[in-house]
């Protein structure tokens, strides 16, 4: 009889509390339903759960082999790791398993695998001779890659799906794995005792890293899955596919720059037409 005048919202916190009492391994969301109403779930979707946990551990993987000088391998786990947050996505959307603790889960993945990975995988290969400048280069990459998707996370359902605002971390972190990719199959070119050489991998880095956080308009792609193009789009794709397979690496560092550059363009034309 005690507790017939406590109010309603006291009872709630009291059962929240014993419903999480003692060690426990629980997930409770809330999710609006169709009706607009909103319930508490408890759990977690696991497919695309379990992809974005494929891809951290892509990225876990690549900083262990960058550590031990292993970049080659370090480089394909990035790759995979993009692959996977591209995947895990499209799976949530497609089975109807989409949830914000998926949402902050592929977050924090993207941070290791596109933010921390690139940035060590760098400093491991180029910049540990800079000393605390190279360290500076890398740890402005990584900080960038949080601020970056730390906005997306509170832009979301804000800004226009056709772009994203700056450059997304994946293919920030591809821009960066290219460079190292390139410059270990032309050592000749990229040679790493130049200081020069050196410096020049710092203002790359760090310029990658403030086009994340930058106001640029980049398209998303997120579109044209769902709209027809002219057929001539095709074939044009198919030769630039054939001529990537001269030479992969540099093919997607050209690809990667030309995307890096067409944000001032795609950002340029939306201001004229605002």
């Amino acid at each position: 009889m005690t507790n017939i005048n406590k109010p309603e919202s006291e009872h709630s916190s009291q059962d929240e509390q014993r419903s999480f009492d003692g060690i426990t391994f629980e997930v409770e969301e809330e999710e609006h339903t169709h009706e607009g109403q909103k319930v508490k779930r408890r759990g977690i979707y696991l497919w695309p759960n379990l992809i974005t946990t494929a891809a951290l551990l892509s990225g876990f993987y690549s900083i262990i082999a960058s550590m031990n000088g292993d970049f080659t391998q370090a480089i394909y786990a990035i790759f995979i790791a993009a692959l996977f947050d591209g995947l895990d996505g499209r799976v949530a959307r497609a089975i109807g398993a989409q949830s914000a603790f998926g949402e902050q889960f592929d977050s924090l993945s993207d941070l290791l695998a596109f933010g921390v990975a690139p940035a060590i995988l760098m400093y491991s290969w180029s910049l540990n001779d800079l000393g605390r400048i190279g360290l500076a280069a890398c740890f402005v990459y990584t900080a960038c890659a949080a601020f970056r998707l730390a906005r997306f996370n509170v832009q979301i359902g804000v800004v226009d799906k056709r772009y994203f605002i700056g450059v997304a971390s994946p293919l920030a972190a591809i821009m960066i794995i290219s460079l190292v990719w390139v410059g270990r199959d032309f050592p000749e070119i990229f040679d790493l005792k130049d200081a020069a050489v050196q410096g020049i991998n710092a203002v790359i880095i760090i310029a990658v890293g403030l086009l994340m956080i930058s106001n640029i308009k980049y398209y998303s792609f997120k579109t044209v899955d769902r709209k027809r193009v002219p057929f001539f789009v095709l074939p044009i794709a198919v030769f630039i596919l054939a001529a990537m397979t001269y030479n992969i690496p540099v093919g997607i560092l050209v690809i990667s720059i030309i995307y890096a550059l067409s944000g001032f363009v795609t950002t340029f034309m939306a201001g004229r037409k605002g």
